[in-house]
C-alpha cells in the first residue's frame, strides 16, 4: 500500500503536483486563516483526488475545526475522506491515529502547554498505532525553525518511546522537511511550503505492507 504525505499546503494545495497511490494524508494546516470557505475549498480538492483512501488533520491554522462542533464538521466532509481528531481509522489491516495538538499558548488552534494538558491528548494514542498522524513534530526530530531552535514537542517524543510506531507523519515546521529515521520509527516531515509559504517540497511517500 502506497502512501503520499503532504502537509502545510495553506490554501496552495491545487499548485501541488500529487502523487498516484493508495493513500494521500494531510498532516494538516490546510488553510492560512481557517475559515470555512478556505476549509469548504480544500475538502473539494481533497475529496476529488483519484487516492481511494483519503485521511487529514487539522492544524495550527485550522480555526474552523476547532471552533465548530464536531457535529456541524462531520456533515461538511465528504464520505469518501477520513477527518481524524484524535481519533482512528483501520485501513487494509493496517492502524491509522490522527490529532491536530500542538504545543503552544492558546495563541493558535489545538495549542496545548506541555503540561497535563497535553499529555492527555498524546495518552490516547493506542499501543498497536502502526501510522501515527500529527501536526507537530516530536522534539528534536525534523523540528528545527529558521531560527535554528528545536520546536517540536517534548511530550509527544516520551509518548512515543513507548509506542512502537512505524511512521510518523507531521508538518508545522516548514524548515525541517525530509525523512529520517530513528530506534526504528520512520519519521516524515511533509511539509509542502517553505517559511515563506512558498511552494518547495514535493509531496512524500513510502510502501507499507
Amino acid at each position: 500500500m502506497k502512501l503520499v504525505c503532504i502537509s502545510d499546503t495553506h490554501n496552495k494545495h491545487s499548485q501541488i503536483p500529487i502523487p498516484t497511490g493508495d493513500v494521500l494524508i494531510h498532516a494538516g494546516d490546510i488553510t492560512e486563516g481557517g475559515t470555512e470557505r478556505e476549509v469548504l475549498d480544500f475538502l473539494k480538492w481533497f475529496s476529488s483526488q483519484p487516492h481511494h483512501y483519503k485521511i487529514f488533520i487539522a492544524g495550527n491554522h485550522d480555526f474552523y475545526f476547532e471552533k465548530n462542533s464536531d457535529k456541524d464538521i462531520l456533515k461538511i466532509i465528504p464520505e469518501n475522506i477520513h477527518y481524524l481528531k484524535n481519533s482512528g481509522v483501520n485501513i487494509n489491516g493496517v492502524t491509522f491515529w490522527g490529532s491536530p495538538i500542538t504545543p503552544g499558548d492558546g495563541t493558535w488552534a489545538f495549542n496545548q502547554k506541555q503540561t497535563q494538558e497535553i499529555n492527555k491528548h498524546w495518552d490516547q494514542i493506542p499501543q498497536d498505532t502502526q501510522v501515527l498522524i500529527t501536526h507537530t513534530p516530536p522534539y528534536k526530530i525534523k523540528d528545527v525553525s529558521g531560527k535554528g531552535k528545536h520546536i517540536g514537542c517534548a511530550s509527544l517524543l516520551k509518548t512515543l518511546q513507548n509506542r512502537k510506531i512505524k511512521y510518523h507523519i507531521f508538518g508545522h515546521v516548514h524548515d525541517s522537511y525530509g525523512i529520517t529515521s530513528v530506534a526504528g520509527t520512520k519519521f516524515i516531515n511533509a511539509a509542502c511550503l517553505d517559511n515563506k509559504d512558498r511552494f518547495l517540497h514535493k509531496p512524500l511517500d513510502f510502501h507499507i505492507n
